[in-house]
């Protein structure tokens, strides 16, 4: 092949097209390079090679890896592609300001696996099939139908499994801790053969303000974010895990073209008690139906936060229009539940009061002739609205701009004047 070269600062990084001579010869530039030299160089060698690299990884795509897995791979292939576990954990050991950014490497290693359209297919398949330690909880659950962990529950009412997010010490935030439990507790409500139905709700606050009140989700735990103990790909292992297995379903092992691909999934409710801030709001974009408390409220501070508000940016428009989506994401603005915007994205407003009774009769309307034809329904509006090309293509670049807006220092800044 012909030889394509790529200018590094002040050193060229020669490609000939040979995977080995390739991954040999980015090797020895990062070993010397400066950072951005460095950076450049792994995505010229992955803009020439991902599908090679991809195939190594998973045998041929016959292996499913998760993504932190895939991309500590890559690292042990391919010397210096990705950073190693030793590096991401001194690093993650930091305060956020004081980290160096080593993890855009490996975000910027999963933008390039998800913008090939078959390797970035077969990683969001891999992200949606269940987890190892659900399917080793499931048959305790199936005869107990309840699941207790440190940030989540569920619990199986009828035909109905109610999770609900367990952090009131941080008004329900989401964190590393947050999102494991949740993921389990998403995967055994779908596996579940009892239940037709699953309501997603917060858990009730001790403190003053919301004492014994429930909220629905506060967001990322800004907190965490800033003491540097939630990572970059978090924001990947959330988007491609739990809320694509809520929107899409579990998937199977075989690997089928969309419209006839097998998933297990259920129709799901969201109880907005509160407010759903940040990725609160987030959720009820993949959710079915969406009951409100009266008093309750909606905003997505991705401006403030300085980062990007997940796929809020690809689903949020089909709600409420482009402009609104645009004031909401970029302008912070904030939506009443009990408004005519807030009734865009919320089906069912009814006083805080009657906030449980009016998901349970939902719930009973639901399933009182079967849920049959609900997931056919699901896949079709689907398949018009949000095909699985057009939401990989837009994880490749959240994947990467997100990277860099993780470490920016316009979210150190905003942390450190908003977030005290």
């Amino acid at each position: 092949m012909t030889a394509a070269t790529e200018l590094m600062g002040d050193r060229r990084l020669s490609l000939c097209g040979d995977f080995a001579d390739d991954a040999r010869a980015l090797t020895d530039h990062v070993r010397q390079a400066p950072t951005d030299s460095a950076r450049q160089a792994r995505e010229a060698f992955l803009a020439a090679h991902i599908e090679a690299l991809y195939g190594r990884l998973t045998d041929g795509h016959s292996r499913f890896l998760r993504l932190e897995e895939l991309a500590d791979s890559a690292g042990d292939l391919i010397e210096g592609l990705t950073p190693g576990r030793a590096e991401l954990a001194r690093e993650a050991g930091l305060p956020l300001a004081e980290q160096t950014g080593l993890a855009i490497d490996q975000m910027l290693f999963l933008a390039h696996v998800l913008n090939h359209a078959a390797s970035g297919e077969h990683l969001c398949q891999a992200m949606r099939l269940p987890l190892a330690e659900s399917r080793e909880r499931l048959p305790a659950f199936i005869a107990s139908g309840k699941l207790v962990l440190d940030a989540a529950s569920l619990e199986r009412v009828g035909k109905a499994c109610y999770l609900t997010l367990c952090r009131p010490e941080a008004l329900n935030a989401e964190d590393e801790l947050s999102l494991a439990d949740v993921e389990i507790a998403v995967d055994l409500a779908l596996l579940d053969p009892h239940s037709e139905v699953v309501v997603l709700r917060g858990a009730a606050i001790a403190s003053a303000k919301y004492a014994g009140r429930r909220v629905f989700c506060s967001g990322i735990n800004l907190t965490q974010l800033r003491e540097g103990r939630i990572p970059p790909v978090w924001y990947l292992q959330r988007e491609l895990g739990v809320l694509h297995k809520i929107y899409r379903g579990l998937a199977q092992p075989l690997v089928a073209p969309e419209a006839f691909e097998e998933t297990r999934e259920k129709p799901w409710i969201a109880q907005v008690d509160g407010f759903a801030i940040g990725g609160g709001c987030q959720y009820l974009l993949v959710m079915d139906s969406v009951v409100a408390a009266a008093d309750a409220y909606l905003t997505l501070p991705a401006r403030k936060e300085g980062i990007i508000p997940g796929a809020a940016n690809l689903r949020l428009p089909r709600f409420v229009g482009d402009r609104l989506a645009r004031q909401l994401v970029l302008s912070e603005q904030r939506v009443d539940c009990d408004s005519a915007q807030g009734r865009l994205l919320c089906d069912l407003v009814v006083p805080p009061q009657e906030v449980p009774s009016a998901v349970a009769t939902l719930v009973e309307q639901l399933t009182a002739s079967g849920v049959v034809s609900f997931a056919a329904n699901r896949r079709a509006f689907r398949l018009a609205q949000e095909p699985l090309d057009l939401f990989r293509r837009y994880m490749a670049l959240y994947a990467r701009e997100q990277a860099y807006c993780h470490f920016s220092p316009a979210l150190i800044a905003n942390l450190r004047k908003h977030w005290r």
